[in-house]
């Protein structure tokens, strides 16, 4: 199958020039029909059949797999949750924080990245480490620093402001060595770019389906490296958490299931699992290749002047510098043209995905 087949069959491209995928990613039909048939077959066939709370364990475990496979973990690695804000949440509220703890984060986090810290300093007095970045780009030997005596990282696979990838692989290791672990937010990635959970060595990685896999909201995901979940324990817990609901004295499910908690709708999750499949069958070198070849497109209309994020290729983000990004948003919305303005910098933010077109880029050139 090839990208412009899928954006045939995605009704919200029929009437508009959609580029804010960053952001949410409309579905095309066959993953809001696998989302609307699991939740019909929850609610009308299992009651009367294997049960309702086994069918939905049978979505979770479809997911589960799918996502496993999508980051090249095992399925025990993977916790299903809400959404990266939910994922970074749980990871934070399973570590028994105290003032002698410090957090980093780089200063290009989305707030899902920056409001449990604040929070965790406000409440336990946690020391809050800012990374400083130069356009989009982080300096390890600050990073090596701020990390000393550190406890937890946080940071982006690819940072939502310039579109650039970070040196995960690099800034993991330097954590572990200063005995720290690390927690990416890698929402950005899996849809547009290959993401292997093994090469970056990582010990939390979240994110979700709702942007550049283009599955349905509600659908996301936490891996957890082997070993990791030692020693935590999430601030939430239910009978998804524990190896045995009933026993007199719990203990947590093995790996990732102890940051699970309750019943969920498997509808998400069972979207989640075909708008992966979708991913497949196309195959991500070739929505890398198409998205590669969309954004140079775009990028070589763009000034210098304004081009924010890199000139050369690192994702389907490009950030570009405008006079005033809100008025500019509502000017291109009302061309029928989806883009969206950033609080930093002074900047509205293009998402080029490889279900877009070569007009959908040039009528975006044109309309700036």
């Amino acid at each position: 199958m090839e990208p412009s087949d899928l954006r045939e069959t995605m009704p919200a491209l029929e009437s508009s020039v959609y580029c804010n995928w960053g952001a949410g990613g409309p579905s095309p039909r066959r993953v809001v029909e696998a989302a609307e048939s699991a939740l019909e077959y929850h609610e009308y066939e299992a009651p009367a059949a294997e049960g309702m709370y086994p069918a939905a364990f049978d979505a979770y475990d479809e997911a589960r797999a799918a996502v496993a496979s999508l980051l090249g973990a095992t399925p025990d690695e993977i916790a299903l949750t809400q959404s990266t804000t939910d994922g970074i949440n749980r990871v934070a509220g399973a570590f028994d924080w105290g003032d002698g703890d410090v957090v980093v984060r780089t200063d290009l986090e989305h707030s899902a990245g920056i409001l449990p810290w604040q929070r965790l300093e406000r409440e336990h007095g946690v020391d809050v480490r800012v990374l400083e970045t130069e356009n989009g780009r982080l300096d390890l030997e600050g990073a090596t620093s701020a990390l000393e005596d550190a406890t937890l990282c946080c940071v982006s696979s690819l940072t939502w402001t310039h579109g650039t990838r970070l040196p995960i692989a690099d800034l993991v290791e330097i954590a572990h060595d200063a005995g720290a672990m690390v927690l990416v937010d890698a929402v950005q990635s899996p849809g547009q770019v290959p993401v292997d959970v093994r090469e970056w060595g990582a010990d939390f990685v979240v994110a979700a389906g709702h942007k550049w896999l283009v599955g349905p909201f509600g659908a996301g995901f936490l891996y957890v490296r082997d070993g990791a979940e030692r020693d935590r324990s999430p601030a939430a817990i239910g009978y998804r958490s524990v190896a045995d609901e009933n026993a007199d004295d719990y203990r947590y499910a093995a790996g990732a299931g102890r940051f699970e908690v309750g019943t969920a709708s498997p509808a998400p999750h069972a979207g989640l699992t075909e708008a992966i499949a979708t991913l497949e069958e196309i195959g991500i070198d070739a929505i890398q290749r198409r998205i590669e070849a969309l954004t140079d497109r775009l990028k070589d209309g763009v000034p210098d002047e304004r081009l924010v994020s890199p000139r050369s290729y690192e994702s389907g983000l490009v950030t570009i510098a405008v006079d005033d990004p809100e008025e500019t948003v509502e000017r291109l919305a009302e061309q029928g043209i989806v883009v969206r303005s950033l609080p930093y910098p002074e900047a509205i933010r293009a998402s080029i995905h490889a279900y877009n077109s070569r007009e959908d880029v040039d009528v975006l050139l044109e309309a700036l």
